[in-house]
């Protein structure tokens, strides 16, 4: 005790020694010059915090001694002196023993200087460096600081908006720590602090919205957890931040608070989507810090809970739950956390994925599929609330909303019976199918098994196959998920699609059929392969042949009332045309629909497309028509029934367009060499006259067309046609020699030397005199064409047809040569006449 008094003593005598040495400066801090009380805080400050041999009894003494001239100094006019004055406050408080004997001075001072209304520290350095006294205060005094919460929140309620970003900073970390320090206290005035906080959470500065968010944080978890409900909404929009720092502090903030926050129960529901949504941030090391905190969490719960889990504790082992590959299944008590908080959960993010927002959305749509990876099964409630969703967002302009929909329309497929699934989904594209329902319905094949689809597969099938559903849009993104099904269909259920085999089908010819875009048809090929493959065939083909009776049945339903805008004249071409060599094998099934379809009483613009098709099969109708050798059999039905009423004049540019597609049919039919001797000469009559009447459209096709036709015919019959036939078919195709397109002309002249080889040798020269001389002076009149390939293809013709009657051919030539314009065409043949008179004598 002696040793004790001995060494106070001793204290007090350097005290009172360095006050008495001081004095004279300590006077001076009331002097008017500004130089004047500058260098006596500094000698102050010399003299004592810096004077290293003091003991911190001595500087005890000192600071008593001092502090009222020091805290008259923070108001001193000149910023050197206020900023000499705070930082000699700063060392004394930091060496002495007992600081917080300086408190009931030292607080109202600072209040005095920071706590206005208004700033009264003008500059923004004093009061950062006031800020750091009163951090520094904090940390040495604590608890004794409780008195003064009033004169604490005051004072950070005013710097916390402060506009300079370090001073903002700073009173974070001194609200954090003053929370800490005094939990009894300070949940009476913390909701004081939530409204500044607040104002500066959305600061430019990342690193002043990082101070904030980790200082309310800290302010909640020591004060009024009720506050939790003004802040939720701040920090899920700083979940947004493009500084990742900035969301590293939300999911640290939240993550604590799921873990500490004494009243964490009550707001489970709400914290719970702000700390999941951080397990689908882009950074790795957010991921796994959430993670963690989640994976903690859910301990943590799960020991709280830990007699209600003992059942399920028991069976989670046994349980068989189907889960996605390369996925870890989250802890007991992280799904049972989701499960028991999803109905509270679901709605808000529901709202989310529509909101006008698009990073909303986004972060919503992950939020969706992390929480539906929890529930697993239970899901099963929501169904109504989830699919609904899932359509609106599945149409969404943003790819990663799509995405995210249909990974969690993927786990629906994955923990739902489909019974459940199946019957909200396919009544709804039963009612009003879109390019979302399809894209959902998809998703959720693609997330189940073979093993539960099974006994729904019919049900799928035949909905996909409805005109309601296959048949609703033309657009390529419809088209391309109705395609997707299928895919799926064929990739999930493999062999098992055998018994919906020609639903498939029914749906790859209609896509087929409404499609204008190459790469879907393509795709569409592929796909055909596939399911041929499902049930082991070699190619697409066998499927036609498997169901080709009721494809072509399907479709002519509704023959009688087939127009341009009817989806099932595109499928039935689609099936003729796909069908190749196995539609020579149902003639009998396609013919009468041909028929019905082709009647000139039906809408012409279908008329035409379906006379295209049948062109294209007629130039290749022996992989097609004629596969099997049996289309000879149908050849006057198609001729007689078909084509022949399909060519008789009508007014109408749509009519000649109709004439124009059947003629071109009828080349089609000529030029694939399957019409025989026998039907040429039984459909002569009622076919030449039709051709005949074509020479004469306005279509040049046409006419060009009918020139060919009439020679193939002629080919084909040879000489078995009668004398008088031919004397009317001449005079027809000589006007066609003055055509105005050469081609034509060429056409004609070609035919007329066919003309003269049917003629033969048993044409009666005496009889039919005339009319030779009509057509040698025709042909010799074009011989005199301006056109030099035109004369030389007459030049040809003159000679063929020169055998006919040498001598009356020379006599014309002889009656012209000196008229033409190339006389030595008019030589040639009298040479070539000669020769071959000689020959034959």
């Amino acid at each position: 005790m002696a040793a004790v008094e001995e060494e106070e003593v001793v204290e007090a005598e350097q005290a009172a020694a360095t006050c008495q040495a001081l004095s004279r400066h300590i006077n001076c801090l009331s002097n008017d010059s500004k130089s004047s009380r500058r260098r006596a805080l500094e000698c102050i400050r010399a003299g004592t915090v810096e004077q290293k041999q003091l003991s911190s009894g001595v500087q005890q003494r000192l600071l008593t001694s001092l502090l009222r001239p020091l805290l008259r100094s923070l108001s001193d006019p000149a910023e050197r002196c206020r900023e000499l004055a705070a930082l000699t406050l700063a060392d004394f408080v930091r060496a002495v023993p007992r600081p917080h004997e300086a408190l009931p001075q030292l607080i109202p001072a600072v209040v005095q200087r920071l706590g206005q209304q208004e700033i009264t520290e003008p500059a923004e350095e004093l009061r950062l460096t006031l800020l750091q006294l009163l951090v520094l205060t904090v940390e040495v005094c604590g608890r004794q600081l409780a008195s003064y919460l009033e004169d604490m929140v005051r004072i950070l309620q005013r710097t916390i908006v402060d506009p300079f970003p370090e001073v903002k900073k700073k009173s974070c970390e001194c609200a954090a720590k003053y929370a800490k320090c005094t939990p009894a206290t300070f949940h009476m005035q913390s909701e004081s602090l939530i409204k500044p906080l607040m104002q500066t959470i959305s600061h430019q500065h990342s690193k002043v919205r990082v101070a904030v968010i980790q200082a309310t944080g800290t302010v909640i978890q020591h004060g009024n957890g009720k506050s939790v409900d003004d802040v939720l909404s701040h920090l899920a929009q700083r979940l947004f931040d493009d500084a990742p720092l900035v969301r590293q502090a939300v999911t640290e903030v939240v993550g604590g608070w799921l873990l500490e926050l004494r009243d964490r129960y009550s707001y489970f529901y709400k914290l719970i989507p702000l700390l999941l949504s951080s397990c689908s941030d882009e950074i790795p090391h957010i991921r796994e810090l959430a993670s963690d905190y989640w994976r903690k969490v859910g301990l943590q719960w799960q020991k709280e809970n830990e007699d209600d889990l003992k059942d399920k504790l028991d069976w989670s082992a046994q349980l068989s739950v189907r889960y996605p590959a390369g996925v870890e299944r989250p802890c007991l008590g992280c799904r049972e956390l989701v499960f028991r908080n999803l109905s509270k959960i679901l709605p808000a993010v529901s709202r989310d994925m529509t909101d006008w927002v698009p990073a909303t959305r986004v972060k919503a749509s992950q939020l969706l599929t992390v929480l539906l990876l929890h529930a697993e099964d239970h899901i099963t409630q929501h169904m109504e609330l989830l699919l609904s969703t899932m359509y609106r967002s599945c149409s969404d302009e943003e790819t990663l909303v799509v995405q995210n929909s249909v990974k969690a329309a993927e786990l629906i497929g994955t923990f739902v019976d489909p019974e459940v699934f199946l019957k909200l989904i396919l009544t709804t594209l039963e009612k009003s199918a879109c390019t979302a329902h399809l894209m959902v319905l998809s998703a959720v094949i693609r997330g189940s098994s073979k093993q539960v689809l099974h006994p729904h597969l019919l049900r799928i099938g035949a909905t996909l196959a409805l005109p309601d559903t296959c048949q609703v849009s033309q657009k390529v993104e419809y088209l391309e998920q109705l395609l997707l099904c299928v895919q799926i269909l064929i990739t999930v259920c493999g062999k098992q699609c055998s018994e919906i085999s020609l639903h498939l089908l029914k749906v790859l010819v209609t896509i087929t059929s409404l499609t204008p875009d190459q790469e879907l048809e393509n795709k569409v090929e592929k796909t055909l392969t596939s399911l041929a493959a499902a049930q082991n065939f070699n190619d697409s083909l066998h499927l036609y042949r498997q169901h080709m009776s009721q494809l072509i049945g399907w479709v002519a339903n509704t023959q009688h009332q087939w127009t341009s805008y009817s989806v099932q004249h595109l499928q039935f071409e689609t099936i003729i045309t796909q069908s190749g060599p196995v539609l020579g094998e149902s003639l009998h099934e396609v013919f009468p629909v041909l028929k019905t379809c082709l009647q000139p009483s039906k809408d012409p613009e279908m008329r035409l497309k379906v006379f295209t098709v049948l062109s294209k099969l007629l130039l290749n109708a022996n992989e097609t028509l004629n596969s099997q050798g049996h289309f000879s059999s149908y050849l006057e039905i198609l001729v007689r029934d078909i084509l022949v009423p399909n060519l008789l004049w009508h007014a109408g540019r749509t009519a000649a367009a109709i004439r124009t597609t059947a003629v071109s049919c009828l080349w089609a039919l000529l030029h694939s060499k399957m019409i025989t001797l026998e039907q040429a000469l039984g459909l002569y009559e009622d076919l030449m006259p039709k051709v005949i009447t074509a020479l004469d459209e306005d279509s040049k096709m046409t006419r060009l067309l009918a020139c060919r036709i009439i020679s193939a015919i002629l080919k084909v019959c040879g000489n078995q046609l009668g004398h008088d036939k031919l004397n009317k078919l001449y005079p027809e195709l000589l006007k066609r020699l003055d055509d105005g397109l050469d081609e034509v002309r060429v056409a004609a002249a070609k035919a007329l030397s066919i003309w003269f080889q049917c003629a033969g040798n048993n044409y009666d020269q005496l009889l039919f005199k005339s009319h030779l001389e009509f057509l040698y002076r025709g042909l010799l009149v074009h011989l005199d064409d301006p056109e030099s390939h035109i004369q030389k293809q007459l030049l040809d013709v003159l000679k063929i047809g020169s055998f006919l009657s040498p001598s009356l051919l020379t006599q014309e030539i002889e009656a012209v040569k000196h008229k033409h314009r190339s006389p030595h065409y008019c030589e040639q043949l009298l040479q070539h006449i000669q020769a071959v008179s000689g020959d034959a004598s």
